[in-house]
């Protein structure tokens, strides 16, 4: 494998990471007094983009769906991490259903769940898997490609219960993003653990609110570490009342577009840059890289043609895009054999467990390589991302990797206090209180 870094070997990067690796010991100790506050989610996905100057987390994921693209050598961390997630939930819990995505057809996303359930019955628990799928009515076996085999099982409600036919669990784990609403079936659990919370879906949780709160994240990790919080963030706009079948918003988006740009040439020339400027205009709720264009200039927003128009309209599920995040563009200078990659790192818990590559031969350093033609290779590391190795140079793997943990962990921390703060039973007792 060519694995090759450029940025690595020069320009603002490498000094950074030195102060990182300076500062480990205060960083570990503001990471565990964070974790005392806010109860970490039970697992997490964060993409991340090196662009030479700065690193940045671009997207945060509640419900990861790619625990079969991380390296096997890890499992052990991850049932080390699993064990501690249910741990702080349940310690007694026994049985945990879990509760995948409608894609029945995808191999990918398939191998995906039958890793994470091995996981999860590695620490002690007897795990099941239950169908949204309302057409399933009895058990269905999936094959896998590596000859294995998945069981779908309809789900059935006792009162305020959800399990299976014979399988009372402890807890319920959605592998599901809800971007298309809560089923009824899903309602009302009050007697179960239901991980993630419902109101961390898609179809209630907004990137524009995530990237609000991970902002004071960083603020407040900036003054620990003395670094700069714009080069481990991306800057960003949200605009609303968008129709993009019918142009409505137009304006509003040139206007949030032109704006951000200005802002981002401001940090270009503070340091010295001389990238071109661009921003990632996204649908503000949903996944799987649908909603997304990078744009350069504000006029490129308005008067889409129709195949433009069509792509944004939509996101996950069918639904129509209304409001959308405008993000600083964060550039890429990572390769793997010559090709655009980015790193993705996996939490569970409070704990990195592992991570992989995306990498697109078809797609530029400037643009979204969430797309169709897209690979997936694991980290190319021996140690996880929290063993940084001070004998090394900052740009060694260890060291390098060590980075992607601590940014990724301070996302992974943001999105906790999101699902606090936008936690519909705190708002009514507050308000109740008030």
């Amino acid at each position: 494998m060519d694995f090759r870094i450029p940025a690595a070997f020069f320009g603002p990067l490498p000094e950074m990471e030195s102060q990182f690796l300076d500062r480990a010991t205060t960083i570990e100790r503001w990471f565990r007094e964070q974790w005392r506050d806010h109860m970490p989610p039970f697992y997490g996905s964060v993409d991340l983009r090196n662009a030479g100057y700065k690193f940045a987390p671009v997207d945060m994921n509640l419900f990861p769906g790619g625990f079969n693209n991380l390296n096997p050598v890890f499992l052990p961390l991850c049932v080390q991490a699993a064990q501690a997630a249910v741990e702080r939930l349940c310690t007694s819990a026994s049985r945990l259903l879990l509760i995948p995505e409608n894609h029945t057809r995808n191999q990918f996303y398939l191998q995906n769940v039958a890793r994470l359930a091995t996981i999860l019955r590695l620490t002690g628990l007897e795990v099941r898997l239950g169908s949204l799928l309302p057409e399933l009515v009895e058990p269905a076996t999936l094959m896998l490609a590596d000859g294995t085999s998945l069981m779908l099982e309809p789900l059935v409600r006792h009162g305020n219960r959800l399990g299976l036919a014979d399988f009372d669990p402890c807890a319920i784990l959605l592998n599901n993003d809800l971007s298309g609403g809560v089923p009824a079936i899903l309602e009302g659990l009050d007697e179960q653990w239901l991980i993630p919370p419902l109101h961390a879906g898609w179809h209630a949780r907004r990137k524009s609110r995530h990237a609000a709160v991970y902002d004071r994240v960083l603020r407040a990790f900036s003054e620990t570490v003395g670094v700069d919080p714009w080069r481990l963030g991306p800057m960003f706009r949200v605009c609303g009342g968008i129709n993009f079948q019918e142009r409505a918003g137009e304006e509003c988006l040139a206007t949030q577009v032109d704006a951000l740009l200005a802002d981002i040439r401001r940090k270009y020339r503070e340091y010295g840059i001389d990238d071109e400027a661009f921003v990632v205009v996204k649908a503000d709720a949903g996944t799987y890289g649908m909603g997304v264009m990078t744009v350069k200039d504000a006029s490129e927003v308005v008067g889409l043609n129709r195949r433009q128009r069509n792509k944004m309209a939509v996101v996950k599920e069918g639904l129509a895009v209304e409001e959308v995040i405008v993000q600083e563009g964060v550039r890429t200078f990572e390769t793997l054999d010559g090709a655009a990659a980015e790193p993705v790192v996996y939490m569970m818990d409070h704990y990195v467990v592992g991570g992989f590559y995306r990498v697109h031969t078809a797609r530029g350093s400037d643009e979204n390589l969430n797309a169709p033609g897209m690979e997936f290779r694991p980290l190319a590391f021996d140690t996880p991302c929290c063993t940084p190795d001070c004998r090394q140079g900052p740009d060694a793997a260890p060291n390098r990797f060590y980075v992607y943990g601590v940014v990724a962990r301070l996302a992974l921390l943001a999105a906790a206090v999101e699902i606090e703060e936008t936690d519909p039973a705190a708002a009514t007792e507050n308000a109740h209180l008030a």
